[in-house]
């Protein structure tokens, strides 16, 4: 018995699906198909969406949302309250910036400081009566592209586990899920924790865990180079540039993707010695810290389960 494996293209990354037997086809759309419903409410690469309307009313009205869209962005505007690298306003920076997309570039220090103004989530009214939104100010944008590929991966698992499916792997572009029982003896999965210097697929090291998700933050996915200088796409919201430190990626193992996401931002932000002593703290939440000469750290509850190749 192997497993059944479709792919597709959403999110704007390869999505890849698995099943094992006797769940099929079937199980596979209907997890695609959810896909596509959450990436037409939540996208901001489109000018409609539910995340949309609110931009587009920056500055001008609060906008109600359907409860889930409502709840994700209160999620992430709570978490970006904390002011520890995670930041849902950071919008208006990326669409200057560009970068992993056409007309990448790298702004003059004016425009960026007048995005810093406005890429405060302080300036986010949240209305849990009305389940609205309100953009403070003109030109304000949320961006949930750091934390819906969790949400969503975590919505296919709870899907699948109604749908009957046993066995299966959730991956949203690196972004990977595991629900139920490996295929193998001892039931548990062995995941290849990708080098941040080699091409996609390549590992540096394998965790052998039981369900769980696994999500990365790195320098490797996403930059632009000019005049020498590299930028990858991971910014800091006090100077307006993508975020300085010796990191190449950030992996979180958790129960959770959505906690992936999101502590594997706050974790590269953060650097070694911060992220790691934060990340400790967290009760289910482990990390792998990957440098750029490709030293590599874990937290203690990954010891015993993470092997170096």
């Amino acid at each position: 018995m192997g497993l059944i494996n479709k792919s597709y293209y959403a999110l704007g990354t390869v999505i890849d699906l698995s099943v094992a037997e006797p769940s099929g086809v079937d199980d596979l759309e209907a997890g695609y198909k959810l896909i596509q419903n959450f990436e037409d409410k939540l996208t901001v690469n489109r000018n409609e969406s539910e995340v949309m309307s609110i931009n587009h009313n920056a500055g001008i009205k609060p906008v109600q949302v359907p409860e889930d869209t409502y709840d994700l962005i209160k999620r992430a505007v709570l978490v970006s309250r904390k002011h520890l690298g995670f930041n849902v306003a950071i919008g208006p920076l990326v669409k200057l910036w560009k970068i992993g997309f056409k007309g990448a570039n790298k702004p003059c220090d004016k425009d960026i400081k007048e995005r810093l103004r406005i890429i405060d989530p302080e300036k986010i009214i949240l209305d849990d009566a009305k389940m609205s939104v309100f953009l403070q100010e003109k030109g304000m944008e949320i961006d949930l592209g750091g934390i819906a590929k969790g949400y969503i991966a975590d919505e296919i698992k709870k899907l699948w586990q109604k749908r009957g499916v046993e066995t299966g792997i959730i991956d949203l572009g690196g972004n990977v899920l595991l629900v139920g029982n490996s295929l193998h003896e001892d039931k548990l999965w062995n995941i290849g924790i990708q080098n941040p210097i080699k091409p996609r697929n390549v590992s540096l090291g394998v965790v052998h865990i039981p369900e769980k998700s696994i999500g990365t933050s790195g320098i490797y996915e996403r930059k632009l180079v000019i005049d020498g200088h590299e930028y990858h796409h991971m910014f800091d919201s006090k100077t307006g540039y993508p975020i300085k430190n010796n990191l190449a990626s950030v992996t979180i193992i958790s129960d959770k993707s959505i906690d992936g996401e999101i502590w594997s931002t706050i974790g590269f932000y953060q650097g070694i010695k911060r992220g790691m002593a934060l990340i400790e703290e967290q009760k289910g939440i482990e990390a792998v810290f990957i440098t750029k000469d490709l030293e590599t750290l874990v937290t203690s509850g990954l010891k015993d389960v993470f092997k170096k190749i």
